[in-house]
């Protein structure tokens, strides 16, 4: 059974419109069980509505460009990471890791990471973060629940899709990110993932669902391989 896994958190659960106190500790509640089975968790936190109302602050006064933007981004998802390093004290790093490329002495059951560079989304850290340490899956929790043949949000005909190859999922989405881009995995992420001959599985926050998958049944959500 696996024993590794490195997760891409989305902002959207940790902070969808305030601070989601119920799912955190839910949350947290699952991976420290499974830590005290000897397994390793490397968690991602995005950025959510903190980087969207930092954002959208700084945009009122002038126009920013996408790296002044996605510094911002960047800045939340620090904050967000700092949360989630406290909740989980000391079965957690002391530090949070921002290059994902940088050697790494992981020593305890959980570590937390932040955004690092502008351009480089979380998903992506998520991505070369499981290179650096020898993992070929992610998991991707966020408020998607599956990947869809077109936008549900606008589409009431969307079918979900259950499992889909990277060159079928890159049709699906834009090729270029833009800070704030809402898809299920952001399309660098993605094409670093195909290279790697990575899979992600996209799960949305049902932490029932996410325990399953932990567990190696049957779960709801997209696989991309």
């Amino acid at each position: 059974m696996q024993n590794k896994f490195v997760i891409s958190l989305g902002g959207s659960l940790i902070f969808p419109d305030d601070l989601d106190k119920i799912f955190l500790m839910k949350f947290r509640k699952i991976i420290q069980k499974h830590a005290k089975k000897g397994r390793k968790f490397i968690i991602i936190c995005g950025g959510g509505k903190l980087a969207r109302s930092f954002q959208q602050a700084a945009s009122k006064k002038r126009k920013l460009s996408n790296e002044e933007l996605d510094w911002l981004g960047i800045h939340a998802t620090k904050i967000n990471a700092h949360l989630l390093k406290s909740i989980f004290g000391n079965n957690a790093e002391d530090f949070i890791v921002g290059n994902p490329n940088a050697k790494i002495n992981f020593k305890k059951s959980i570590l937390v990471a932040a955004g690092w560079l502008p351009g480089w989304s979380t998903d992506y850290d998520a991505v070369m973060l499981a290179k650096n340490i020898g993992i070929r899956e992610v998991i991707n929790m966020s408020n998607v629940d599956y990947v869809y043949d077109k936008d549900p949000r606008k589409n009431r005909d969307a079918k979900k899709i259950e499992k889909i190859s990277w060159n079928g999922y890159n049709k699906l989405i834009s090729k270029k990110w833009k800070a704030g881009m809402n898809v299920p995995f952001d399309p660098v992420a993605a094409k670093e993932a195909q290279k790697s001959k990575m899979k992600v599985n996209i799960i949305g926050s049902d932490l029932k669902n996410f325990e399953n998958l932990l567990n190696g049944k049957k779960f709801r959500g997209t696989v991309i391989k």
